[in-house]
């Protein structure tokens, strides 16, 4: 780290510098770029034809249970999306071009830093801030069955946040409003701390989640127990994510591995106990007007989240599937989709205002992917040492129990005749290769099934990356958690998951010091 990051907290003062802007790369630069046809036309066609199966039907969103369910809390999903807009910010969005990995600058600092809650600090951003410390929050929330919520603070509608991408659907947005309700309270525990050092706490609770809740959900543990020694994360277990001097952004977790979450996307989510709060993620392409999740505006009435809907901060029933009449299904926890190589059907067409040329979220990843040079998922198999998956292995569609007419369960070598025999693309094989390593997971909810549900975890190459660029991010930032005082966990002990940094943000569970 530069010495301006070693006694400048990040977010403070200092504007970036080149050498604080966090360069692309890549992690196997030896390694071939994969191609799925002759020339551009037919690389593009062949590409379209795989996002086309990887992209469901129509599936409403709905209270009660559903087969691709995980046991994975809904709320993780958004987590991972607030975590993406830490540690990176690409400003390149066009596909129009071929684009050089190295070549593009991430004008955030890529470290787990929380310049996304932060931005730079009171001194250069006090309309953030209220004068004492704390963030100003914006206009009391509505929402039935919820007290106590605020909007984000806004100008004309837009939110006066450290990244506005934060603000780029209701469930982030509200999530960012705890992050800095998280600040203040935090602010009220610990009077006398100057800003740096409630700062650096926060921080420090936020990154302790990273690694020792998000990560395990999202990661299987036989990988992350190789990159530990005395049941520690070990810095010299990092085998393919190193650098010089600054911590870089590897395209294969930007462009493929991390984009996992688009996978564990519901159709829609459930708000609150108003009945017209069950809301599509997107508006309906045909009916444009319906209301739905997208951002980017002020909250609108009855809004407001409750919570426990999106993560275990309380007990619910887990409910009944497919009985629109049990009062349970309209208050239960939501759980993520399962990681797999399948979206829901609103990710097909983006609105015009999130993504267009293409619209489809899975043909924009893989033509990212493809232009960006990304070798194949089998290629970096081989780099990292595994057996790659086989053709038959590498299913694309709904990773569901028992897989039924409205599953189709497609083999990659069947697509596009053949252009991904051997030959898949990153993204899709990271996410295939989550269906190898499911487990069961026990979920909070009374009347879950007792054997667990089904869920889908990143395997050794995907889940590889993803652990290997947090953890090195994190020993690559001389103030983190692990650089600083790997040792550390909450007062409250080292069970401390998600759920406790929501409900002590909300007002609940004891002081943090």
């Amino acid at each position: 780290m530069s010495s301006r990051h070693a006694t400048t907290p990040r977010g403070l003062n200092a504007t970036r510098s080149p050498l604080s802007q966090g360069r692309f790369g890549r992690m196997f630069r030896t390694l071939t770029p994969a191609t799925f046809g002759p020339n551009e036309a037919d690389n593009i066609a062949n590409l379209s034809a795989l996002a086309d199966n990887m992209v469901g039907d129509f599936d409403p969103p709905k209270d009660g249970p559903d087969a691709e369910e995980s046991g994975i809390p809904a709320l993780y999903t958004y987590f991972g999306q607030f975590v993406d807009h830490d540690i990176t910010f690409d400003p390149v969005s066009s596909l129009a071009k071929q684009q050089d990995p190295d070549g593009l600058i991430d004008f955030r600092t890529p470290s787990f830093d929380l310049d996304n809650v932060y931005g730079r600090g009171p001194n250069d951003q006090p309309y953030m801030y209220d004068g004492n410390g704390k963030f100003l929050l914006g206009d009391p929330l509505t929402g039935t069955g919820v007290a106590n919520a605020n909007d984000l603070p806004r100008f004309r509608g837009r939110a006066l946040i450290g990244d506005p991408r934060n603000d780029e659907n209701s469930i982030v947005s509200q999530f960012q409003g705890l992050m800095l309700r998280f600040h203040n309270r935090m602010v009220d525990d610990n009077g006398g701390l100057s800003f740096q050092d409630v700062q650096q706490r926060v921080r420090f609770h936020y990154q302790y989640v990273v690694l020792n809740d998000f990560l395990p959900r999202i990661v299987n543990a036989t990988v992350l127990n190789d990159l530990k020694t005395g049941g520690r994360y070990d810095r010299s277990k990092l085998a393919y994510y190193h650098w010089r001097t600054y911590p870089y952004m590897p395209v294969e977790f930007s462009v493929a591995a991390y984009r996992l979450g688009h996978s564990m996307i519901r159709p829609g989510y459930r708000l609150n106990d108003a009945d017209n709060m069950l809301l599509q993620i997107f508006p309906d392409p045909n009916n444009p007007d319906t209301n739905a999740l997208t951002g980017f505006r002020s909250m609108g009435p009855g809004r407001a989240i409750d919570w426990g809907r999106f993560i275990d901060v309380d007990t619910r029933a887990y409910g009944v599937e497919d009985d629109s009449t049990n009062p349970d299904n309209k208050r239960r926890l939501q759980f993520a989709y399962r990681i797999d190589a399948s979206l829901v059907d609103p990710l097909r067409q983006l609105p015009p205002e999130v993504a267009s040329n293409p619209s489809s979220l899975a043909l924009r990843n893989l033509e990212r992917g493809w232009r960006l040079g990304l070798p194949s998922g089998q290629a970096v198999a081989r780099a990292m040492h595994q057996t790659p998956l086989t053709d038959e292995q590498i299913k694309i569609g709904r990773a569901v129990d028992n897989p039924g007419a409205g599953d189709p369960q497609v083999p990659i070598a069947s697509i596009a005749n053949g252009a991904f025999k051997g030959n898949c693309p990153l993204w899709t094989y990271i996410l295939a290769e989550a269906r190898q390593y499911a487990t069961k997971v026990t979920v909070a909810a009374t009347g879950a099934p007792a054997t667990g549900i089904t869920t889908p975890q990143l395997g050794p190459v995907g889940g590889r990356i993803v652990a290997e660029v947090f953890l090195g991010m994190m020993f690559g930032d001389a103030s983190s958690v692990l650089s600083l005082d790997p040792n550390w966990a909450p007062v409250t002990g080292p069970d401390f998951k998600l759920k406790d940094l929501v409900t002590y943000a909300l007002g609940g569970g004891a002081p943090l010091h």
